[in-house]
């Protein structure tokens, strides 16, 4: 199967868009994501999608090949017939004003561009923005980077899926697709006589240098570690995608199960930003569940992009002990949350709520 049609297979069985959905592309303008907006283009004439967008995002951390790399994307843009987007934001700045990370900050930054460009793409069309799209262009390479990362690391619940398919608003359509099929697919646009757009150095797509930096952890499992599995299995970006799968479809039964057990267990408080309160028949429940349980209440206060620790989650499940609420127990954990338990149950609220509370009783 051809990567367009893998993408198109994607779109459809994982429902990621339609002909009616206005859909924002990502493009970096490295191979991938390159890949990604002539898919898009031909998935256009196939009917598939409606009318796309680009948005490009100028991080501003490599000089001139930086403001190359926004050039060829906008020239890419012109030659599809595709309305542009760019943004320009300053991440060393802003990390070096938050004393951050400035990978995290560049990653934060460019979803926030996009939401942003997406709800005015959908404004424009009529919509809301729960109905819009964000394609990104993680393929197969990026999600198995990700796994071994995360081996390394240590992951949660579901994490060894390594990426979701669809995230909220973002869509990966080019999951399934290796790397190497990606840049074979746009070289072999030349062969089919479809139209390309090359940059100052006659190539097909930009070549970010610092990817070769193995001091940075995703390039050092992508240059270090992924060569050495696939010396050992060749079909390794098959069969560990399979794997994933795998895991996906038994990490989506299992968040089923516990959506229902959190409508069943979870009280949230009037306003809701004030707290909520967990069962007592929670304490009854196996730990996996409650564990589930616990990250989607904490992504309710934190945000689903917040990445929670692992002593968060245990200091959660720790309010429970012996079949019951541990009563007197009292927790202050990320995000400045507090977490305690009386016999009504474990309550979970921001550390300024919890105080007025107490200082009141």
């Amino acid at each position: 199967m051809n990567v367009v049609n893998r993408a198109r297979t994607a779109i459809r069985v994982h429902d990621m868009a339609s002909a009616d959905t206005p859909v924002l592309l990502m493009v970096s303008g490295g191979s991938d994501s390159t890949a990604l907006a002539y898919i898009a283009s031909e998935l256009v004439d196939f009917g598939v999608l409606g009318p796309v967008a680009i948005l490009h995002v100028n991080h501003n951390l490599r000089g001139r090949d930086s403001d190359e790399d926004a050039e060829f994307v906008a020239r890419l843009a012109g030659l599809l017939g595709m309305k542009f987007v760019s943004a320009s934001v300053d991440v060393g700045g802003i990390a070096e004003s938050e004393n951050g990370n400035v990978e995290a900050v560049a990653r934060r930054e460019r979803y926030r561009v996009a939401h942003e460009a997406l709800a005015e793409l959908c404004r424009e069309a009529g919509k809301p923005i729960t109905s819009g799209r964000i394609f990104v262009a993680h393929s197969a390479n990026d999600r198995i980077e990700n796994f071994y990362m995360r081996s390394i690391v240590g992951t949660g619940p579901g994490g060894f899926r390594s990426m979701l398919y669809v995230n909220g608003l973002v869509a990966r359509p080019l999951l399934d697709v290796s790397r190497k099929a990606l840049r074979d697919y746009t070289i072999g646009r030349i062969e089919r006589e479809l139209p390309v757009v090359r940059d100052e150095h006659e190539m097909l797509w930009r070549e970010d240098a610092t990817n070769g930096h193995t001091d940075r952890f995703r390039a050092y499992v992508r240059h270090e570690i992924v060569p050495r599995a696939l010396d050992r299995n060749p079909n390794l970006v098959e069969t560990l995608t399979r794997t994933m799968n795998l895991i996906g479809d038994e990490d989506d039964m299992l968040d089923d199960m516990a959506r229902n057990l959190f409508e069943r267990s979870v009280v949230w408080l009037e306003p809701a930003e004030q707290g909520c309160v967990l069962s007592p028949l929670l304490a009854a429940e196996r730990v996996p569940m409650q564990r589930r349980v616990a990250i989607m209440v904490l992504e309710r206060f934190l945000g689903a992009d917040e990445r929670i620790d692992t002593a968060t989650v245990e200091a959660v499940l720790a309010a429970f002990a012996d079949g019951k609420p541990n009563s007197g127990y009292v927790a202050n954990v990320q995000g400045n949350l507090a977490v305690s338990a009386n016999k009504q149950g474990v309550r979970v609220e921001p550390m300024a709520a919890f105080r007025t509370r107490r200082k009141r009783a």
